[in-house]
């Protein structure tokens, strides 16, 4: 692997995965579009995609600053194999529970509702345990077996959010949009098992974690 693409692929998965979430229905999009024609709305379509990105932002940006806490104190490999095992559990409790979550919100919920569901969703599917494997690429230098630095750490994170955050909203804009312009007619004539494919995502992190 080039250097350049060493110091690509990190940011390139943050981007990946960012369209990644937000192309499964859970993290938001199904929402904004039920929504939208429950109020016949196609600017509340939109304006909902706002707290969605907010709330799901909060929950991955928690767990990234829990890494840069624990990093900052503990071994860079022994990191990066605590969230390996971290990431391979959660996907256990995922494939056990399935799509089942206790989380209801209606559709008479305002935007801070919708932002702390879109929170509470991120969360309990482990969304942001998958930016693991890219941050600690980002924040870790091979070899050193040193802990992260804050001071440089932090603002890679933040980068690393934005980056995230950007890939997801524009995945879930852009299907919103024409779920909402062409109905949900598609969902009925098939779709991806997302369930599969999340659980798949978090075993591969833990996976890359584990071998690093």
């Amino acid at each position: 692997m080039t250097a350049i693409s060493s110091a690509l692929w990190p940011w390139l998965a943050l981007a990946g995965l960012g369209a990644f979430h937000g192309l499964n229905p859970a993290m938001g999009w199904l929402f904004a579009v039920a929504l939208g024609l429950h109020r016949q709305s196609r600017g509340l379509v939109v304006l909902a995609l706002a707290p969605i990105a907010l709330g799901h932002a909060a929950a991955v940006g928690a767990v990234l600053l829990a890494v840069l806490l624990f990093g900052t104190i503990l071994d860079g490999s022994l990191l990066g194999r605590g969230a390996g095992i971290v990431l391979l559990l959660w996907a256990a409790v995922h494939v056990l529970s399935g799509h089942r979550t206790p989380i209801r919100i209606g559709m008479q919920t305002g935007l801070a509702g919708l932002a702390l569901w879109s929170f509470m969703m991120a969360g309990v599917h482990g969304a942001g345990f998958m930016l693991i494997p890219p941050l600690l690429s980002l924040c870790v230098t091979p070899g050193t077996g040193g802990g992260l630095a804050a001071t440089t750490s932090l603002p890679v994170s933040l980068a690393a959010l934005a980056v995230h955050t950007g890939a997801m909203l524009a995945v879930i804009g852009t299907i919103s949009v024409i779920a909402y312009d062409r109905g949900l007619v598609f969902l009925r004539r098939g779709w991806i098992n997302m369930d599969v494919l999340w659980s798949l995502a978090l075993v591969a992190g833990g996976i890359v974690l584990l071998a690093g």
